[in-house]
């Protein structure tokens, strides 16, 4: 009982020091990782009676470190086509294209950016996406008379709503969770749904309270344009987002095949001779692995943790705890992690991408809980953390951008979000239960 308690102590401190931003997150992920085998007595090095190796070095820090291989991938590659997106002009057509269709009426312009921004976001991932997109989007929104903290708010939703069906975070869950991408994509179903039309009543709600007319005298000035693409080519070139999607989603082809595949698709629509496309194919590279070198270097502290708390004799000091905590019966598990969703905030235990992901691992191998529907319960918690959390550096950039408080995002979109993961819970209470 005392390496128990001492463990759920070094849970605390350390949450403390990444929610206060005393600790960075990728240092403090394995630094909880040594801790708690520290504490639970797990050796530094050794082996079991069959040879295997059961010391902390080789089985959580070694081993940690690809775990999540696949998902790490799948984000170098996904990161990669957001990049040729970004560079053929794809990403800026598709928003300038949706802007034309809308004319002269604000809802009508604010409903096609939010779509666009969500098809764009199942494929486009890492700030450098946020910032190409979110630099058009967000003047053209204010210029007909949405509100900065109104444009805000309808942007990152519209960013969450495209994520939820991005493959390349599929493949992060389905790594984190140890579930094939079919489970993931099915549950990610009915948060699509429930996150978008979430979003339909944020914008309806905010034309709303601000008096936004519905129709505008003068016709939309969108920001200026950069590189464009038309005709035939441009068409299919902007047909990009959904070739990854419809081959894992329809065909069930693997992610980073899927991945490759829509980089061959948009460099054969966008290309202007070989070398050309061959030197821009290197760079739009080099470009994805450093947009996405953020999330590698987490996901790599991720898998750390991961196999820390998954270890055996980590499990045998910490599963008493958790079966004194944890609810049984689908009315006790709703209500429970419905209260508790709003702790993926600040990096808190609910967040995949901090301790969310070794606490959930801690409770799937208690047995008392179906693990889908701990998965379920984890990712409805997510859609809180991907789209309020003012840690997050698309919250503080679009923030930025419009000139309002980060922190007062998170407060116009709490309800919303916490309503998503409520509803979240409660489908996977039902179905997996």
């Amino acid at each position: 009982m005392v390496q128990g308690s001492l463990i759920i102590v070094a849970f605390v401190i350390i949450a403390a020091l990444m929610m206060t931003k005393k600790l960075p997150t990728l240092v403090a992920l394995p630094l909880m990782a040594v801790v708690i085998c520290t504490i639970a007595g797990v050796p530094a090095v050794g082996v079991d009676e069959d040879g295997v190796a059961i010391g902390w070095l080789a089985s959580v820090l070694e081993a940690g470190t690809v775990r999540m291989g696949s998902a790490i991938m799948a984000v170098i590659f996904g990161a990669w086509l957001g990049q040729l997106m970004n560079k053929t002009g794809v990403t800026e057509t598709i928003i300038k294209k949706s802007a034309e269709l809308g004319g002269d009426r604000p809802l009508i312009i604010t409903l096609v950016m939010a779509v666009a921004c969500a098809v764009l976001f199942t494929t486009l991932s890492g700030l450098g996406s946020i910032i190409m997109v979110g630099s058009i989007v967000l003047p053209i929104l204010v210029s007909v008379g949405v509100p900065a903290m109104s444009a805000a708010c309808i942007f990152l939703m519209a960013f969450t709503t495209g994520l939820t069906f991005n493959i390349a975070n599929w493949n992060t869950f389905a790594s984190i969770f140890s579930v094939d991408v079919e489970v993931i994509k099915g549950f990610e179903t009915y948060m699509l749904v429930a996150t978008a039309v979430a979003t339909l009543v944020l914008i309806f709600v905010e034309f709303k309270r601000n008096g936004v007319k519905f129709a505008f005298s003068a016709p939309v000035e969108p920001a200026k344009s950069g590189t464009q693409i038309g005709g035939v080519r441009g068409a299919m070139a902007m047909c990009s987002p959904l070739i990854s999607i419809i081959l894992v989603a329809v065909f069930k082809c693997p992610v980073c095949p899927a991945f490759m595949a829509g980089i061959i698709w948009i460099l054969v629509w966008t290309s202007t001779g070989f070398q050309k496309s061959m030197n821009l194919l290197v760079k739009t590279c080099y470009d994805g692995i450093t947009d996405s070198g953020p999330a590698i270097i987490l996901m790599v502290g991720i898998g750390i943790l991961f196999l820390a708390v998954s270890h055996p004799m980590v499990t045998a000091v910490l599963n008493p705890f958790l079966e004194a905590i944890i609810p049984s019966g689908k009315i006790g598990f709703i209500i429970f992690f419905s209260l508790l969703a709003p702790l993926s905030l600040y990096r808190g235990p609910m967040n995949l991408f901090g301790l969310g992901s070794g606490i959930a691992a801690l409770i799937s191998g208690l047995g008392t809980i179906n693990p889908l529907a701990v998965m379920g319960a984890f990712l409805s918690a997510e859609r809180i953390q991907g789209c309020g959390d003012p840690t997050n550096t698309q919250n503080v950039w679009t923030a930025n951008f419009v000139e309002v408080d980060v922190n007062s995002i998170t407060k116009r979109l709490l309800p919303y979000l916490w309503a998503i993961s409520i509803i979240g819970v409660i489908v996977s209470a039902v179905v997996y239960y």
